[in-house]
């Protein structure tokens, strides 16, 4: 095997080792010597790789305009930007996902990266820092403190069009089951309980409607990341940043993304500042509840098949029971319900790390990074999986659902207009004691004709509550 070769770059805690063929340096190298928690690093996300060099891009280019940096170099460390967001290099951001230090390795990482290939673009050798620094080049008028922040709230706002791409799929597919099923007549229920008569139609559309819900709730919110920091380097009073930086710097990030940013108003409360991310967290767990609580009723209403519900049949995925021979499970709805619960959780960790915030900077933000872009990575993949291979393939038992609605005490409160309440108490109270189908009694009673009967139960009618049938 081929010997590795390293090359010897320093810093404030002395000489380390770093591989020669790597872009970043020495604090990237002391990153991954300390920091072995999540076990993911920024290259498993793209998009977090590609929004900070986006936001160093927007600050070279803020800094060209201030005259703080030279055309050379500003060049240098553009092209290297561009190529990081065009998808190169991306395996040399490998700083753990969860680290202290307030997301000072994330910003060093991306600075050593882009000066080290600037110093080849200009061509020169890596490390040949004179040329081109992490530090006096790469961060110059920035500190970790509005670099990291800012990128944390363009990769959110990448990752949130994505996830409402997902959800629009899904919403799109509970609206094709409700219009195949919107003449299946069932009964809804209330409480577990028999209530009164719907379509399955109308119960497809209700969870595609209740999720439509959340797409506005999270570009809501999504909007709240959109104010940044920058220029406002350590602490939000603007120290080594040239005058002017954070308006021409988010004017900069604007035109490069095709996003709108704004430079806060008053920086010293923006840098430590993570209300934005408790809201948008907030929208994800809203989102997941729904989810979570759509998936408990497909279980509820493909229980049995022979002792439950057995309303709808939900796409055999796998055998269910290692003991239990022709056992098979809801897997799917399962997995979603507990990439809900990771979210919810998730949620609770990024409330107590924005709590944790102390004077002028919350040094927290990496677990709050972290619990953001997972969620927006599972939540999506949770999304599809239960598109493809559940909601697709759902079907109806058609004629379940109406025998259930036949012998249900619950269709005398749709025939109450009909026959009257003290009628309808009768029906119910024999039902009950006879055990008899009220559609039966109402016949045998000779309180409606069964083409009466039929109609007021039919799915057109169900669809029109408001119209009695005549």
């Amino acid at each position: 095997m081929e010997e590795k070769k390293f090359r010897v770059e320093s810093d404030l805690l002395g000489e380390l080792q770093v591989p020669e063929e790597a872009y970043y340096g020495v604090q990237t190298q002391r990153a991954i010597n300390n920091y072995h928690i999540s076990r993911k690093r920024m290259c498993d996300y793209p998009d977090y790789v590609v929004a900070i060099a986006y936001v160093k891009l927007a600050a070279v280019e803020t800094n060209r305009q201030l005259g703080e940096i030279s055309d050379e170099v500003a060049d240098a460390m553009a092209q290297a930007c561009r190529e990081i967001i065009a998808g190169k290099m991306h395996e040399n951001f490998v700083t753990d996902m969860v680290q202290g230090g307030a997301g000072t390795s994330v910003n060093m990482n991306a600075n050593e990266v882009i000066a080290n290939r600037a110093c080849e673009i200009m061509g020169h050798k890596k490390g040949e820092f004179q040329y081109c620094a992490p530090n006096d080049h790469a961060n110059c008028g920035q500190s970790t403190n509005d670099v990291y922040p800012t990128t944390i709230r363009l990769t959110l706002i990448l990752l949130n069009k994505k996830l409402t791409e997902h959800l629009s799929q899904l919403i799109a597919a509970f609206r094709r089951k409700g219009e195949e099923f919107k003449n299946v007549i069932k009964m809804g229920r209330t409480q577990l309980q028999d209530a009164v008569p719907m379509t399955s139609g109308q119960e497809f559309n209700a969870f595609a409607n209740t999720l439509e819900e959340e797409i506005a709730n999270l570009n809501r919110n999504a909007a709240l990341l959109h104010e940044i920091n920058m220029g406002g380097t350590a602490i939000g009073t603007g120290l080594n940043a040239a005058p002017g930086f954070p308006k021409i710097c988010a004017q900069k990030l604007s035109e490069l993304t095709g996003m709108e940013f704004v430079a806060g108003t008053d920086l010293v409360e923006a840098t430590p500042d993570t209300g934005a991310y408790v809201s948008y967290s907030s929208a994800l767990k809203r989102l997941a509840v729904k989810l979570s609580k759509i998936c408990n009723d497909l279980r509820l209403l493909a229980s049995g098949p022979r002792c439950g519900l057995n309303e709808i049949n939900l796409p055999p995925m796998a055998p269910g029971s290692s003991i239990m021979p022709g056992k098979v499970n809801p897997v799917i709805p399962e997995v979603t319900n507990q990439t809900c619960f990771k979210v919810i959780g998730n949620d609770t960790t990024v409330m107590i790390a924005a709590e944790a915030g102390q004077l002028q900077l919350n040094v927290m933000e990496p677990i709050i990074t972290e619990c953001l872009i997972e969620d927006l990575t599972w939540l999506p993949n949770a999304m599809d999986t239960l598109r493809e291979k559940c909601i697709d393939g759902i079907t109806v038992n058609k004629e379940r659902c109406l025998e259930m609605v036949k012998h249900s005490i619950g269709i005398v409160t749709a025939l109450n207009p009909y026959i009257g309440y003290k009628n309808s108490t009768k029906i119910a109270k024999e039902a009950l004691e006879t055990g008899g189908s009220v559609y039966d009694l109402v016949l045998d009673h000779k309180l409606l004709s069964k083409e009466k009967l039929d109609a007021i139960l039919s799915p057109e009618h169900m669809l029109k509550s408001e119209e009695l049938v005549k």
